[in-house]
């Protein structure tokens, strides 16, 4: 499955997937990110809502990498423990 692909059948199916991906900021830090993806914005960019942050954000595709389809039973928001929040992203 394309990176397209992937992104579409969390958008079509959200109640059953979510997206795991590693980004990279324009500060050239890389962030691990759990994403509900929202629609695309043009060619090169996502708008998706953070389940870290429990906030919409766009993400460049081409600063997306490991991106995989997860279920979303997995994961419960907000993510992972305060404490390690910036960290993970």
């Amino acid at each position: 499955m394309s990176t397209q692909q992937i992104l579409r059948r969390a958008m079509q199916d959200s109640d059953r997937f979510v997206i795991e991906l590693d980004y990279l900021d324009a500060k050239g830090q890389k962030t691990h990110r759990v994403v509900s993806p929202i629609r695309f914005l043009g060619r090169d960019r996502l708008l998706a809502l953070c389940l870290c942050r429990e906030e919409p954000r766009q993400f460049y595709l081409d600063r997306c990498e490991n991106i995989r389809l997860c279920r979303a039973e997995q994961f419960v928001m907000p993510l992972g423990n305060p404490a390690l929040a910036t960290a993970a992203c």
